[in-house]
């Protein structure tokens, strides 16, 4: 660096190296930087000022907006597969809870259990109780029992027309041994009852197979040659135009049919009053109440081994018929599946039913068959003599009660168990 000039030197360097107060520029100097004196002397070294750019001019107009540049398209972020040497994350359940603070679901408590098996058991219980009968109703046979002459009008009341028949057909040699039943051709019908029920005591009434009757297009003969004469058709006219009681209803029993059902109820309990042999019904039993399987109840029904004969033997069969109804109407019919389904099984095998029947109408009946013993008459159509023939007072005035619906009014005048007062 040149050496400070010293004072000796020419004062006219003296401004480059003095600050103020030495002689330097001062307050008093010039503005634009100019030494002292440079105003005098036009060839004085004077500082220069550079220009800066000169300020842009001031527009109203907005500049133009930039075109909009095609943005890259993100590409959408692949999850991190978790390394393989890494443990999963115990990542929390929805909700936000860990699965520490899940509950725990508590195993249904042993009473919830039970309630459970309870209702299906019972769901299952009535289930089976509706499709049983409904397919027993399936498996009856229903014939036409409608008479082809002049009925009597309706008639308050339901009035069913009982039948049991003594036709073998459809029992093999076997069979007939065992139930003692011969080889009997034809069909006739052992029993032959009236069935009322209405406003009044639900009423039972035989009538004698031997009964003399007026047969429509046959003429005089006992009541029973009405059915193998014409059938069910035939045997419901006769009782009409003899009683003149309308039959809402025709129900008839075989045989074979009659043993099955009452071994389906585990036997009936029937009461003779004296011991009876009878070797063509199959039937040895003692005096007193007892027991009986199908194949007793049936020779009990059927046996002639009395003094009164035939008037005897329809007691008996009222007997066994209300043994049967009282027992089938039992709650252990229906608390016992075993009885339930045979009981079903036995009688849509054995009952044939009017065409005019329907389901509820065999309901009704099975009802009424309850009422004979729950409170119900029993008795036989009055007789004039032990030939069965109709008393034709006191029969009629029973008749016309029942064709009424006034059973409560039947005095035993007019309902005797053997029909003779």
């Amino acid at each position: 660096m040149p050496d400070r000039p010293s004072s000796s030197d020419d004062d006219r360097y003296r401004w480059l190296y003095s600050g103020p107060g030495e002689g330097g520029p001062s307050s008093s100097d010039s503005s634009d930087g100019s030494p002292p004196g440079a105003e005098d002397d036009p060839d004085a070294t004077r500082a220069m000022r550079v220009p800066g750019p000169p300020p842009a001019p001031r527009s109203s107009t907005p500049p133009p907006a930039e075109p909009d540049r095609p943005r890259p398209r993100q590409q959408p972020q692949q999850p991190q597969q978790p390394r393989a040497d890494l443990p999963p994350p115990n990542l929390p359940p929805p909700g936000g809870a860990s699965p520490r603070e899940q509950p725990r679901s508590r195993p249904p408590s042993r009473a919830r259990v039970v309630r459970r098996v309870l209702l299906a058991l019972v769901l299952v219980w009535l289930l089976f109780l509706v499709l049983v009968p409904i397919w027993a109703w399936s498996q009856i046979e229903k014939v036409d029992a409608t008479p082809a002459g002049e009925r009597p009008g309706d008639q308050p009341g339901t009035t069913y027309l009982i039948v049991g028949s003594d036709s073998r057909a459809g029992l093999s040699a076997e069979e007939r041994a065992d139930l003692a039943t011969g080889n009997a051709e034809g069909g006739r019908t052992d029993t032959i009852m009236i069935l009322h029920t209405g406003d009044g005591p639900t009423t039972l009434v035989s009538v004698p197979r031997d009964s003399p009757v007026e047969i429509p297009g046959v003429g005089g003969s006992k009541i029973n040659s009405a059915f193998s004469s014409g059938g069910a058709p035939l045997l419901v006219e006769t009782v009409e135009q003899n009683t003149g009681i309308r039959v809402d209803g025709y129900v008839q029993i075989g045989l074979g049919g009659f043993v099955d059902v009452v071994d389906a109820l585990g036997g009936v309990e029937i009461c003779p009053e004296e011991a009876v042999q009878d070797r063509k019904a199959g039937l040895d039993i003692a005096a007193g109440c007892q027991e009986a399987d199908g194949t007793t109840a049936l020779g009990f029904a059927r046996t002639r081994a009395f003094a009164s004969a035939d008037l005897q033997r329809v007691q008996n069969q009222r007997q066994v018929v209300s043994a049967i109804a009282d027992k089938a109407a039992s709650p252990w019919t229906v608390l016992n599946p075993w009885r339930y389904y045979r009981l079903a099984s036995a009688g849509a095998g054995a009952l044939v039913i009017g065409e005019e029947m329907g389901p509820i109408d065999l309901a009704r009946f099975a009802w009424a068959m309850g009422g004979v013993s729950g409170g119900g008459k029993t008795c036989t159509v009055p007789l004039a003599s032990a030939d069965a023939t109709w008393d034709p007072e006191l029969s009629q005035q029973l008749f016309e009660l029942i064709i009424a619906d006034q059973t409560g009014d039947i005095g035993a005048d007019l309902c005797q168990a053997n029909g003779l007062g």
